[in-house]
C-alpha cells in the first residue's frame, strides 16, 4: 500500500491543495493532526481534502479538539482518536492530541497516563499508528534541542512494534526519522512523505 502522510497543515491551503492533487498516486493518505490554528480555520482546512482520491484517516491535533474534527472532516474520511481501523488489510491505530499536556491554555491535549489508558486498548498488529505527538527521544527535538515527546507513546511502540509510526507535532523535527526495534517513526510535516507498507 501506498500511503501520503502529512501533519501541521496549520490552514495552508496550498499545502492542502498539494496532497489533495498527489493522493492521484496514494492507496491512502492520512492527516496526522493540527489542521487548525488555534482552533480556528477548521472547516475551511479539511474541505480543502474534498477532492482527494484515495481515502483518508484523519487524527485531530492540538489545535482542534477530537468533535470539531468529527464534525467538519467529510463523510467518506474516517477520524481515529483510541481506535483501530482497516484500509485494505493495512490495520491502523490512531490517537491524536498534544502528548504530554503542552503548556498552551487553548490546547487539546492528553496527559501520558490518559493517552497509556487509550493505547491499551491497541491489537498487537498494527501495521501503522497514526499519531499527533512523537514518542519521547523521537523525532521530538525543538529548537533548543529539548525532546518534548510522550513516555506513553514511546512505550506504546515498544509494546506493539507496528510497521511504521507517523506524527507532528514539534514543527522543528519536521522531516526527522527514527527507529524503534522494528518500527520506522516519521514526524511529516505539511510537505508530507510517501510511505511503501
Amino acid at each position: 500500500m501506498r500511503v501520503l502522510a502529512f501533519s501541521d497543515m496549520h490552514r495552508d491551503l496550498d499545502a492542502a491543495a498539494s496532497v489533495v492533487e498527489r493522493s492521484a498516486d496514494a492507496d491512502l493518505v492520512i492527516g496526522a493532526g493540527d489542521f487548525a490554528s488555534v482552533h480556528e480555520g477548521l472547516e475551511e482546512a479539511v474541505e480543502a481534502f474534498a477532492g482527494a482520491q484515495a481515502p483518508m484517516v484523519l487524527v485531530p491535533g492540538n489545535n482542534e479538539t477530537e468533535d470539531a474534527l468529527r464534525a467538519a472532516a467529510p463523510s467518506e474520511a474516517t477520524v481515529l482518536h483510541g481506535e483501530v481501523t482497516d484500509a485494505d488489510g493495512v490495520t491502523l491505530f490512531g490517537l491524536g492530541a498534544g502528548i504530554p499536556i503542552t503548556p498552551w491554555d487553548w490546547s487539546f491535549d492528553l496527559s501520558d497516563e490518559e493517552a497509556a489508558d487509550r493505547l491499551a486498548g491497541a491489537p498487537k498488529d498494527i501495521d501503522l499508528l497514526v499519531l499527533h505527538s512523537p514518542p519521547k527521544g523521537h523525532c521530538d527535538q525543538s529548537g533548543s534541542g529539548d525532546h518534548l515527546g510522550s513516555e506513553a507513546l514511546l512505550a506504546a511502540i515498544e509494546r506493539l512494534q507496528p510497521r511504521v509510526a507517523v506524527c507532528g507535532h514539534i514543527h522543528e523535527s519536521w522531516g526527522a526519522e527514527s527507529r524503534i526495534g522494528e518500527t520506522a517513526v516519521y514526524n511529516l510535516g505539511p510537505q508530507g512523505r510517501v510511505i511503501d507498507i
